[in-house]
């Protein structure tokens, strides 16, 4: 972990005075921070040990219906392999082949009828610039796996997909651009970890493209779209399960027919208060196809842990903090293992 000097922690004071009164009571108003004091927040907030940890409220449209479940994103910095594109057991004998790694685990489970659904998409980006690095995605449902691999080289990104469809499982390669953004990588861009993506009332227009989970769900090949991307000129104050917070909008218009609107939390560290995707056609006919794969989350609560150690009999209960206790998540009501089982050393 960094030392930080008194006056960063002083920047990261006034850039995160809401976050540091907890979640319960929701954010307040917080002027815009400079691009020095994220850099002092990101050192303190991201390198205590701990991950954050953010609960969801659930829904997604299915087979033509809309479905409840529950949402994890989880957020943690671990030491990554350049070499490998791997997390590092022992970093310290990698010899300069090692750069810390921002980890988002986006987490899904939701049911259809007789059978679930589980799917995780994994986000690694540099801690020091937030590029992009590598992302992942598996889904596990009765009728079979699916893995998908997206690694991004200077160039080019290359795909490694594993399908249990007979026509699905493929290597390619794509091209890269310099004004691209990756579905997969909103939840963490959009945060301004590091710097703003975009400034209030700011608009851009990028190569996008369409998340694994969304091309998993409506069988869509991996290819570039085009997208708009336009921030909120001023916050906007939401309600979810969690409380209420000021936070700037990010509205996503895709050239495939959809659109979904990302609620920021102005207050460092700019955790994800709710997202909400939709077709941009009505709800049936062609619109009926687009709305496949569509989904809403709305934050229930927020906590840092240590989740790796949080492996015994009763640790159930931190999901509580995380606004997921006795819901359809399953980890909430799962019995654990042994009382002597060992505590897991990597997450």
């Amino acid at each position: 972990m960094n030392i930080v000097s008194a006056a960063s922690r002083l920047a990261l004071a006034r850039a995160c005075v809401a976050a540091a009164v907890g979640i319960a009571a929701g954010a307040l108003p917080a002027a815009r921070a400079t691009a020095a004091e994220k850099t002092s927040a990101f050192e303190s907030h991201w390198q205590d040990g701990k991950a954050e940890l953010n609960g969801y409220r659930l829904t997604i449209t299915r087979y033509g219906e809309q479905r409840k479940g529950t949402a994890l994103l989880i957020f943690v910095t671990e030491p990554f392999s350049t070499s490998k594109s791997v997390k590092l057991d022992h970093p310290e004998k990698a010899h300069g082949d090692t750069f810390e790694a921002l980890k988002l685990n986006f987490v899904r489970d939701f049911q259809t009828g007789i059978y679930d659904y589980n799917t995780m998409v994994s986000v690694f980006v540099r801690s020091r610039d937030i590029s992009p690095v590598k992302t992942t995605f598996s889904s596990a449902e009765w009728c079979g796996h699916v893995y998908e691999e997206l690694l991004y080289e200077p160039r080019h990104i290359a795909d490694r997909t594993s399908s249990y469809f007979e026509n699905e499982s493929r290597t390619q390669r794509i091209r890269r651009f310099e004004d691209e953004i990756a579905e997969d990588n909103l939840h963490v861009v959009l945060r301004g970890l590091r710097k703003d993506y975009l400034k209030p009332g700011e608009r851009r227009r990028v190569h996008f493209l369409p998340g694994t989970f969304y091309r998993r769900l409506t069988h869509t090949p991996l290819a570039w779209t085009s997208a708009l991307i336009e921030r909120s000129r001023g916050t906007e104050s939401v309600s979810v399960p969690a409380g209420r917070f000021e936070s700037s909008v990010y509205t996503v218009r895709v050239d495939d027919g959809r659109e979904g609107r990302i609620w920021i939390e102005s207050a460092y560290p700019h955790r994800v208060v709710r997202w909400a995707w939709r077709p941009a056609a009505p709800s049936t006919g062609k619109g009926r196809a687009l709305a496949e794969g569509t989904d809403s989350g709305e934050l229930t609560g927020s906590a840092r842990l240590p989740y790796w150690e949080l492996n015994g009999p009763g640790d159930e209960s931190q999901l509580k903090k995380l606004g997921l206790a006795g819901g359809s998540g399953r980890a909430a009501s799962s019995a654990s293992g042994g009382a002597g089982a060992a505590k897991a050393r990597t997450r």
